[in-house]
């Protein structure tokens, strides 16, 4: 029997490798306080994983065959289209303080508040009308129910979230240009960051913010489109029969080409974003020593063992 994914598979082999390449430099940033950073690899990472799986399973059907992993990986999915664009307002955020700091040294509670400060902005709302979706090829979604609180609590988050990274990053490059003579002495205080991390830290982030914003507006229009506001009458209305799940056959999907767009987007995007953080930070210097490290470590114990 044919397949109804036609990049089967080719997309579950991506998303995979996706997943890895959010490993490999993750314990590094972690022991560098990198929480922005961090977040954005296990977002990431998590997204891709889910996408991996997914695919996997509904790549020809759309049966409700594993209720409880829709249940986890809806979730994860919902909180990523937040999580994501927040990681990137963490790092935004985290490169202006570095650059425009007036003070020599940040202390250790200087980076613990702003982990603290960095966990607080990655924490979202989730609005959902019934258990979830299944769709054929791409498999569980989570589903949001289109009425006003909706664009409140859910549909505008992603778009705001990169504007205040556009904010951030704008003010973050104006005080660069500004200081630009001091810009090696200033990053001399934080131990945790070099100048070449810094600027690929800088370039991840206006990477993101050009495709957060349009195509935050992009999914919305799409979700959106010839879906009528409904009114906000109750909770209890809004989540009548809360435990239905709906089941769309890719060919029902297909027949809009504007949903088909929208879908493919928001399955390859992580996936890119995953590739693009690994060619940023993969190679860099920091990374190959790690490689050595991890390399002769290895070769020293065989040598032991025998």
């Amino acid at each position: 029997m044919q397949l109804a994914d036609p990049t089967f598979p080719l997309f579950p082999t991506f998303a995979f490798l996706g997943f890895v390449l959010c490993l490999i430099p993750l314990s590094w940033h972690l022991q560098a306080w990198n929480s922005g950073t961090c977040a954005f690899m296990i977002w990431v990472g998590c997204l891709c994983l889910v996408e991996f799986i997914n695919s996997l399973i509904w790549s020809d059907n759309a049966i409700n065959s594993v209720p409880i992993w829709c249940d986890i990986s809806s979730q994860i999915i919902a909180g990523a289209g937040v999580g994501i664009p927040a990681s990137i307002l963490c790092i935004s955020r985290r490169l202006y303080r570095i650059i425009s700091t007036q003070t020599v040294s940040i202390t250790r509670d200087d980076k613990r508040r702003a982990i603290y400060q960095d966990i607080a902005i990655v924490v979202d709302i989730i609005v959902q009308p019934h258990r979830f979706n299944i769709l054929e090829v791409y498999g569980c979604s989570p589903a949001t129910y289109n009425t006003l609180p909706a664009y409140f609590l859910f549909y505008m988050w992603p778009v705001l979230i990169g504007l205040a990274s556009f904010i951030y990053s704008s003010l973050t490059l104006r005080t660069f240009y500004i200081r630009r003579i001091q810009f090696n002495h200033i990053l001399a205080s934080n131990s945790a960051i070099n100048p070449s991390r810094y600027l690929r830290l800088m370039l991840l982030a206006l990477i993101d913010i050009l495709c957060t914003i349009p195509i935050g507006i992009y999914i919305i229009y799409i979700d959106l489109k010839g879906v009528p506001l409904a009114p906000w009458i109750s909770w209890d209305d809004t989540h009548f029969d809360f435990g239905r799940v709906v089941l769309i056959p890719a060919v029902v999907w297909r027949a809009d080409p504007a949903t088909t767009a929208g879908l493919q987007i928001n399955r390859w995007l992580p996936v890119i974003c995953a590739f693009i953080f690994f060619a940023l930070f993969g190679f860099a210097e920091e990374a190959m020593k790690n490689y050595r490290r991890a390399f002769w470590g290895k070769i020293k114990k065989r040598e032991r063992e025998r």
